[in-house]
């Protein structure tokens, strides 16, 4: 049992702010920070022969940060796409975008486009990155995914069931999560998977994001060795 590693991960990651504060910066510098941790832990999960990772990025509430912050963190996206996509490829490393594009500029989609074309033949971590994502958003788009799939005739209504919505959401080519970590001291899912993460184990510590390092995730992957994962059952 305490060998049993998580097939997919999903990660919060919360914090960047409060440690810039910290260490009297500004949110930029925790902004920057978070990506460096970010590029870490992309390599620490793919040493650990984990094959899915779910990074929470940006939420479709975190539209309702000051205007400056935002702009901010779509030009750091810009520049990490940038910066990281050739590593990214050369390790093998499929990555993929979940979330509600439209509000997105033309420059950080095309460059969001273009990572996922580079990468979509690479046979090792699938890493989901979730921009400007909401569970809410995306279990209403598969409704109306599901909805479209009726009127069009490709869908029977009758035989309608949790397999076939699940397939019509952002993860729906992928397992369900089995383990999500959660920094910066919050005990809460912050609209993140919520249709995904039913029976996923919870993992919360208190260190901020640009703090968690193999130390803590090693602490994460032990909490969930120890876990007995029953679905529902009694056995």
């Amino acid at each position: 049992m305490k060998n049993i590693k998580p097939d997919h991960i999903a990660i919060i990651m919360d914090g960047n702010g409060r440690w810039a504060c910290g260490q009297k910066r500004i949110r930029r510098y925790g902004h920057e920070q978070g990506a460096l941790t970010a590029k870490n832990i992309v390599k620490i999960v793919s040493s650990n022969k984990i094959k899915h990772l779910t990074l929470y990025a940006f939420s479709s509430e975190n539209w309702g940060r000051p205007t400056q912050e935002v702009k901010l963190l779509m030009k750091l996206f810009v520049e990490t796409l940038e910066n990281e996509i050739d590593e990214l490829n050369s390790n093998n490393v499929k990555m993929r975008f979940i979330g509600d594009r439209e509000n997105l500029s033309k420059k950080l989609q095309d460059k969001m486009q273009n990572a996922e074309k580079i990468t979509i033949d690479n046979t090792g971590l699938n890493l989901y990155v979730a921009l400007a994502y909401g569970a809410r958003w995306d279990i209403l788009n598969a409704i109306k995914g599901v909805i479209t799939g009726v009127k069009e005739g490709k869908l029977d209504k009758q035989e309608i069931d949790e397999n076939i919505l699940s397939s019509y959401l952002q993860l729906g080519d992928a397992p369900d999560p089995d383990l999500l970590i959660r920094t910066g001291g919050e005990k809460r899912i912050s609209n993140f998977l919520l249709w995904n993460i039913a029976y996923t184990e919870l993992f919360f510590c208190d260190c901020l994001w640009p703090e968690f390092n193999e130390k803590e995730f090693s602490n994460a992957l032990n909490f969930y060795s120890k876990r007995k994962r029953r679905f529902g059952s009694s056995v």
